[in-house]
């Protein structure tokens, strides 16, 4: 069975597939249609670069200046890893003429090392420290699919969607938190196109569970923990296990890691479906699989967990209690189980949204506001953009381009003429962002 993750086959001829991948992309950008040879998780990656309008050309942007850099990437948990991808990939990298990078979850890079004339060629597409890969602001790239996409990935040279990156190869794996499950980053080899062979993927991946290995060992008791936040189905992690949930169990978890003293059947099936007339059966069915899954974990009568689960829904919550806004929104990965039509889902989402973006309001933080506004949950918040540019200098050349986007946003949302200082979106608005932007 070919391996989708892998770039080619054994047996291919790197230079006929540069040539037709090239074709496909340059016909994707002019009319969005992707064809065969292109992969499919590198056609997705063309699409969701493209649906955050990645630029087709050009360098990635700078998102951590060297002033925030240091503290940032010492107090980051991948930092400790560093001795594990050094000793694994740092002598292929510097003897190969490749680069190893190491990024965390939002693309940004936080350690560029290798070979040092490789390294300078680099510079000239902004792969350094402090500069954001992901695939919104850089498109298809090793780093940022992996993040995108969750699992191991290898890019190569024309299956990049920036065109100053074709030249590239690169293959990268996720990392994740041994405990929570919560996702830390990516770890990167860069470099020429013979990268672009199976042993690259292998050996970044066995240098990921490496990492995580070894951060494992500075964990004296796993426990249990559940992400739900950005993610359609949840990641449990039972004692350094991952396990991913299908929607329905999903939500149940949620709710039941809310409720640790237990819910009846009924109290279950009102948060699960509302209203509606839902035959007992269906609910018993759900937790009989689930029980299949998790075994001792879910108890009866009524329904419980048997063990405290932590969540990063009440990470977010913990830091803003403490008054942790940075750590807060460092946390919130995206909306809770965002495609799930659960009443008790759909009401928790919903508070911990409202809570976050009123936290950011009252704090006027330009870099926290900047980096809210970057997401997809936050690109069309018309209130979040006018709270920017209120809170940059009146003199700031950075304030233009917010303001412009604020601009657009009230001419989308008919509030053409309005002062970022006289009006603030409708309390709809930016809830409507999750599932019908304004138009462009």
């Amino acid at each position: 069975m070919v391996n989708p993750w892998l770039a080619m086959e054994t047996g291919t001829d790197p230079v006929e597939r540069i040539r037709t991948v090239r074709r496909a992309h340059a016909a994707f950008l002019t009319d969005g249609t992707v064809a065969p040879p292109v992969r499919r998780v590198v056609a997705d990656s063309w699409r969701r670069s493209a649906d955050a309008h990645a630029a087709a050309d050009g360098a990635a942007p700078i998102d951590l200046d060297e002033a925030t850099l240091g503290a940032y990437r010492n107090g980051h948990p991948l930092a400790r890893a560093m001795p594990v991808f050094r000793e694994l990939l740092g002598s292929f990298a510097q003897d190969g003429a490749h680069l190893l990078a190491v990024c965390d979850p939002q693309g940004r890079l936080l350690w560029v090392e290798g070979h040092r004339g490789v390294r300078r060629s680099a510079e000239r597409m902004n792969f350094v420290v402090g500069a954001r890969w992901d695939e919104r602001h850089a498109g298809t790239n090793a780093p940022g699919t992996a993040l995108a996409a969750d699992h191991a990935v290898q890019i190569f040279a024309a299956e990049h969607y920036n065109r100053q990156v074709q030249r590239w190869t690169c293959a990268a794996a996720p990392l994740h938190d041994p405990r929570t499950g919560r996702l830390l980053g990516a770890v990167d080899i860069t470099g020429g196109d013979h990268l672009a062979s199976p042993h690259s993927l292998a050996l970044v991946q066995a240098t990921a569970r490496a990492a995580e290995a070894h951060l494992a060992a500075d964990v004296p008791e796993l426990g249990v923990c559940l992400a739900a936040l950005g993610r359609d189905e949840a990641l449990l992690v039972v004692d350094g296990e991952r396990l991913r949930l299908g929607r329905r169990h999903s939500e149940i978890m949620l709710l039941l890691a809310r409720h640790p003293d237990g819910l009846t059947g009924e109290q279950l099936s009102v948060l699960l479906y509302g209203e509606r007339e839902m035959r007992p059966v269906t609910l018993r069915a759900e937790l009989s699989r689930l029980r299949h899954l998790v075994g001792t974990l879910l108890h009866s009568r009524p329904y419980r967990l048997s063990r405290p689960v932590e969540t990063d829904l009440c990470a977010v919550e913990e830091a803003l209690g403490a008054g942790e806004l940075r750590a807060a929104v460092g946390a919130y990965r995206g909306p809770l189980l965002p495609l799930s039509e659960a009443p008790g889902v759909h009401r928790l989402r919903g508070a911990l949204e409202d809570r976050l973006r009123r936290a950011l309001l009252g704090a006027r933080d330009p870099g926290l506001l900047r980096e809210w506004s970057h997401t997809p949950w936050g690109e069309d918040d018309l209130e979040i953009w006018e709270a920017l540019v209120d809170a940059l200098p009146e003199r700031s050349p950075a304030r233009s381009a917010p303001m412009a986007t604020a601009d657009r946003l009230r001419a989308a949302y008919g509030l053409t003429g309005a002062s970022p200082r006289a009006v603030h979106a409708p309390a709809a608005a930016h809830v409507a962002t999750f599932t019908q932007p304004p138009p462009p």
